[in-house]
């Protein structure tokens, strides 16, 4: 570890001087890190945009890759910038920090591209985990591929993936979903539109809404088994696993809880489905309507079928009138 990486190549390092002939900021002195009481010199890294996981709580969960990457980079475009100076000053990587989040990023994306263009390495990261996952680094990317840029990463912790792996809930397929909308009405619309995939889904959420969203979950998609899992990697790590209704019920009792949040719940029940699959549009709807609005019924089952709504809509009216016989 002592010595690691301490000799500079010089074609690399010609390189690095850009296209223009300027020179990068790691010619007055070499790049370093200090893990486990050790300091490790490491060489300059290729021209691009590097996306460097970083952790999601524990410090110890970053990569000697992820650390010889923010260390050699000329600077590292970070979401807020006091957060992941944390990390770089726990392992003494002094690279230059610059803001890139979601409301400064059309300013900064033709700043970045002309520092790419002169031959830089940039280094992107999130505050937390792996960068792109709900954060605008999309675009940058995007725009970086677009030019001719190189584009490689520095892969690490995902919160998705850590909570999946402790939801106890099946994992050989998942769809994540990012946040839900904030809005009752637009989440359970959205919720609708997830009702079929055939595979365990997994969001982000804030610890204010997560019992509204547990119980608009119950209320869209049925009393699924689900798991809220909360702090992840940290001291206070947590996860509930149980039935949507039961972790609605808990969280409406106690209030909002402290810390991040991913919420995972499970696909839909094969044998229900498959029972579904020989069921009338009739069956369908008077199923879904004493727990569901009528709204939310004819969209489930306009999803579930195919039919059109308009159609389904008239079925749910007709079963609705007290002396409906459908």
């Amino acid at each position: 570890m002592a010595d690691m990486l301490k000799h500079q190549r010089p074609e690399q390092e010609q390189r690095r001087q850009g296209a223009h002939g300027g020179a990068s900021r790691r010619e007055a002195q070499p790049s370093r890190f200090t893990a486990f009481g050790m300091a490790a010199e490491v060489e300059p890294i290729a021209p691009g945009l590097h996306l460097v996981a970083t952790p999601i709580g524990n410090l110890k969960d970053i990569s000697f890759r992820a650390l010889s990457t923010l260390a050699a980079a000329d600077a590292i475009l970070a979401e807020d910038t006091r957060v992941t100076r944390v990390l770089l000053a726990h392992y003494g990587v002094t690279t230059p920090l610059l803001n890139y989040h979601e409301h400064n990023a059309a300013q900064m994306r033709p700043k970045i591209m002309a520092r790419l263009a002169e031959g830089q390495a940039l280094a992107l990261v999130s505050d937390a985990g792996t960068p792109l996952v709900s954060d605008p680094g999309h675009k940058l990317v995007e725009e970086a591929l677009a030019q001719g840029h190189a584009v490689t990463t520095a892969p690490g912790p995902s919160a998705v993936l850590t909570g999946l792996v402790l939801s106890g809930l099946p994992m050989d397929a998942f769809f994540f979903g990012g946040f839900l909308p904030t809005k009752q009405a637009a989440r359970k619309h959205r919720l609708l539109e997830l009702a079929n995939v055939p595979g365990t889904l997994a969001f982000f959420e804030s610890p204010q809404r997560v019992g509204d969203m547990l119980a608009d979950a119950a209320a869209v998609l049925g009393d699924r088994p689900a798991a809220v899992a909360r702090e992840l990697t940290k001291m206070f790590e947590n996860v509930r696993r149980g039935r949507l209704s039961e972790l609605a019920a808990q969280y409406a009792q106690e209030g909002p809880p402290r810390g991040e949040i991913v919420v995972m719940i499970g696909g839909p029940d094969r044998a229900q489905a498959a029972a579904d699959a020989g069921a009338t549009v009739d069956d369908r709807l008077r199923a879904l309507l004493p727990a569901h609005s009528m709204k939310e019924a004819v969209a489930l089952v306009t999803a579930q079928t195919g039919l059109p709504r308009k159609e389904v809509y008239a079925r749910a009216l007709l079963l609705d009138r007290p002396d409906g016989d459908g």
